[in-house]
């Protein structure tokens, strides 16, 4: 599941949360056989009005943000990239908690106003049920202000199915990745920026029959320990671990890239040996500018010449690795 598959709500201010709850419950009046009556009622109706408001909104928050289960690796560790899992799962334990003290004290107030012999005494449990609940919203302002900041960078989020045999396109920068990508696709690619780079995991699709195929651009790569990997290729590293089923490699014998070839193979070596096992289709681009005599497929990202091969060759490989895997796309 994707997070944009899965809406996030705006997420409220403890300030703003709580000028809602009060808001729609200081409208709300009923009427009773006598003052006392009246009186009772249209404070448990406040009161519930409340409270419900602040625990199911929060509860709403929570249960908007994915889980991390088994098989969502990509989303668990993009998301540890961007803001951070632990922080994101404790501030979210967070706003569970003052969903659960809230429905408690709830209860406990509205038990205690239902019992008042005097209106005084009504007066006073909702006016200390209000400040309690304040106190409590106030204590999560700082989480309700981090899970929103991490709603912000969550909805920038690629839509990635992990049910779709996937193709990753990988390389070094500008060697014609996303021309590729785009000469793959039946439409143009959603390119996702990132909050902190313009640059970001482009999705494209293409089918082949009856199938859809899932087409990702990777940032580019380089070469150097996942370590001293900036958060980029970070993201280009977690789309080859979790979500590949095949990869093209692109190469660039001109050059014009501004990368040797001899680093560019270097770097192929590397994936290899990282992504043991996972199909690779090493491809060389700009072929109307260098035209070398090694055996590896040879295309023109820019003019479309033998992109229709590539295609050939990952639907060929994408159908033997689900035979030998008894694994079925959808």
């Amino acid at each position: 599941m994707s997070y944009r598959q899965k809406r996030i709500p705006t997420i409220l201010t403890s300030k703003e949360l709580l000028d809602k709850a009060f808001k729609r419950a200081s409208n709300i009046k009923k009427k009773g056989v006598d003052r006392l009556d009246s009186t009772k009622k249209s404070a448990l109706a406040k009161m519930t009005t409340s409270g419900d408001i602040i625990s199911g909104t929060l509860d709403h928050y929570v249960r908007s943000f994915p889980s991390f289960r088994k098989g969502e690796e990509f989303n668990a560790e993009l998301v540890e990239v961007l803001v951070g899992v632990d922080d994101l799962k404790k501030s979210l334990a967070a706003l569970d908690w003052c969903a659960k003290k809230t429905s408690e004290l709830e209860r406990a107030y509205l038990d205690r106003v239902r019992r008042a012999a005097e209106v005084s005494e009504v007066h006073q449990g909702r006016k200390e049920f209000y400040g309690r609940l304040s106190s409590l919203v106030d204590q999560i302002g700082k989480s309700l202000k981090f899970v929103s900041e991490a709603r912000w960078k969550l909805k920038k989020l690629p839509v990635v199915d992990l049910s779709l045999p996937t193709v990753v396109i990988a390389g070094y920068p500008n060697v014609g990745k996303s021309q590729l990508v785009e000469r793959m696709s039946t439409a143009r690619p959603l390119i996702a920026p990132y909050p902190f780079t313009t640059k970001g995991i482009g999705v494209g699709h293409f089918k082949e029959g009856w199938r859809t195929y899932q087409v990702i651009d990777t940032p580019g790569l380089l070469d150097r320990r996942l370590e001293e990997r900036n958060r980029i290729e970070r993201q280009a590293i977690l789309a080859l671990k979790y979500l590949a089923d095949v990869i093209v490699f692109i190469l660039d014998p001109s050059e014009s890239s501004g990368y040797r070839m001899e680093d560019q193979l270097a770097l192929l070596e590397s994936v290899k040996k990282g992504f043991e096992g996972l199909p690779i289709i090493e491809v060389e681009n700009k072929v109307d500018m260098v035209k070398t005599g090694s055996e590896r497929l040879k295309i023109s990202a820019l003019t479309g010449e033998g992109v229709q091969e590539v295609i050939g060759r990952v639907v060929s490989l994408l159908h033997t690795t689900e035979k030998e895997a008894g694994r079925v796309f959808r």
